[in-house]
């Protein structure tokens, strides 16, 4: 018989290995609870980690700063003008309201239908 328990007592955790840690937790794809199992760490102490990484309170780390990029809001383009003949194989339905809908060919009738009852 095998019996496995927690280290009892306080460990202290050099900046390097709670940055170690801190990196194998929330890594995409990994559990943090497996993480903390693991390296038998309680999981209040990996977020109070991650606080203080944020904070920058861990030696040797400068914390991140938000990055913005530049926006610029560009006028629409003009609608493409609208041609009497209509392609092949679509069908163009225009209902009183001023709704239009497109639809090709091969579009299921049902569901058409279901469209075309909701919008009236």
């Amino acid at each position: 018989m095998e019996v496995v328990g927690r280290v009892s007592g306080r460990r202290r955790w050099s900046d390097a290995e709670k940055l170690e840690i801190l990196a194998e937790a929330f890594r995409p794809g990994v559990r943090v609870c497996d993480v903390i199992a693991r390296r038998e760490v309680s999981s209040s102490l990996i977020y109070t980690w991650r606080k203080q990484l944020r904070e920058g309170k861990l030696a040797g780390v400068v914390p991140s700063l938000p990055v913005f990029a530049e926006v610029q809001i560009a006028e629409p383009p003009p609608p493409a003008p609208q041609t009497a003949a209509c392609s092949p194989g679509h069908i163009h339905i225009e209902l009183p309201g001023g709704v239009r809908v497109s639809v090709d060919g091969h579009v299921d009738a049902g569901a058409l239908a279901r469209v075309l009852s909701v919008l009236r």
